[in-house]
């Protein structure tokens, strides 16, 4: 029987996704104190077109671009046998050299911690990074890892039962940030 969802609440619609993206793109500068070495890698499915803007928005501030990086984690995950019989991979796609550079992972929900510990272990793979940095645009709480992200667009306690979904346009059709809910 397939579960059914329902919306509960709309936590950022487009406009807010913008602004904090655009705040992010200051910090990550601000944070490096520039854009030298710096390298955005969104983690497949909805933190590579969050890189991508987030790459525009850093564009538009300093004048100059940051490479950007596409990372497929399905490989890594410690869940994987309980996900699929034949788990999809994706491909990597990194065309740049991590290692000296600091490494700003990008991804769209951090729950347990587990998704940026298998990012973490993908990413080491490709070599040493001066530095890996995490940001997401929605932290919701429950860490089951000693994982916490160095930028993020909100911070919203959710429950467990909850799920809690990016949609993003070139993904889903539409920006928004919402919390469903079991029927």
């Amino acid at each position: 029987m397939e579960t059914k969802w329902r919306e509960k609440a709309r936590l950022m619609d487009g406009e807010a996704i913008r602004r904090a993206l655009e705040r992010i793109a200051h910090e990550v500068v601000e944070r490096n104190a520039g854009v030298e070495d710096v390298v955005l890698v969104g983690v497949r499915r909805r933190g590579v077109p969050l890189a991508e803007r987030l790459a525009g928005r850093i564009r538009a501030i300093e004048g100059r671009g940051v490479p950007v990086g596409v990372l497929d984690i399905t490989l890594y995950r410690d869940d994987l046998t309980m996900l699929d019989h034949q788990p999809q991979v994706h491909q990597t796609d990194i065309p740049f050299l991590v290692t000296g550079k600091k490494v700003v992972l990008v991804d769209d929900v951090i729950f347990t911690g587990r998704t940026v510990r298998a990012a973490l272990d993908a990413v080491m793979d490709l070599g040493r990074p001066a530095s890996v940095q995490l940001a997401v645009m929605l932290d919701r709480g429950h860490r089951e890892l000693p994982v916490r992200p160095d930028y993020v667009g909100k911070s919203v306690p959710t429950s467990r039962r909850e799920v809690v979904e990016v949609r993003l346009t070139e993904t889903d059709g539409e920006d928004g940030v919402v919390i469903l809910e079991k029927i």
